[in-house]
């Protein structure tokens, strides 16, 4: 029997020191830790770990919700590891959730009842972090909040630039030296530039 601990944080601006604290006795060897965003959920040492495990292993997790994004994920996850390799998982935030112990029925039937509370609870929660993100991101919209980094400022003789530019007198590389800004940005300014004196050439008017 071999033992592993797989450990996933949501970005790599934070920390896994709390879910490595509490595999103190996971080989250092046999930890697997993926720093990924929760956008894609991409997985690439879990992939790894999933390939080396066998039956027999024993596997550490911190909390259900490194298993899987969702209530799918986190089943199917599950019935892979425990049905298909035969490996026994320790869920260290929830001690029911050991298949070690009560290998009889009724401790099957109560491992398998806690799962799918868990890993509902772990998908609603998700959705919920979600749905208030969106909010809180249109209520800031609403209040004039940009987000992103501001645009890059415009030399004050653009205009003129422009006009130079569209007489042929300066190339487009001139140009965008001139106004330390790359081609996709140029045009983009430039249309906003053109848009805005239409606008006044029609208010003038």
């Amino acid at each position: 029997m071999s033992i592993y601990g797989y450990i996933r944080v949501s970005s790599t601006d934070q920390n896994e020191d709390r879910q490595l604290d509490a595999m103190a006795n996971v080989p250092s060897q046999n930890l697997f830790i993926d720093k990924q965003s929760g956008k894609d959920f991409n997985r690439p040492n879990y992939a790894n770990l999933v390939e080396i495990l066998a039956e027999g292993d024993l596997l550490y997790i911190k909390s259900i919700d490194r298993l899987g994004r969702n209530y799918e994920e986190i089943q199917n996850q599950w019935r892979k590891l425990t049905k298909e390799i035969g490996v026994d998982i320790v869920v260290l935030d929830m001690p029911l959730l050991d298949t070690r112990v009560h290998k009889d029925l009724m401790g099957t039937f109560i491992a398998d009842l806690v799962l799918q509370v868990l890993s509902f609870v772990a998908h609603s929660e998700r959705d919920s972090i979600k749905k208030r993100q969106a909010e809180g991101i249109a209520a800031a919209k609403a209040r004039g909040v940009t987000f992103g980094r501001p645009p890059k400022e415009l030399p004050e003789d653009f205009g003129e630039l422009v006009k130079q530019w569209e007489r042929k007198n300066i190339s487009t590389e001139k140009v965008l030296a001139l106004c330390d800004i790359g081609e996709t940005t140029f045009y983009k300014r430039l249309g906003e530039h053109r848009l805005l004196q239409e606008i006044k050439r029609k208010t003038t008017s």
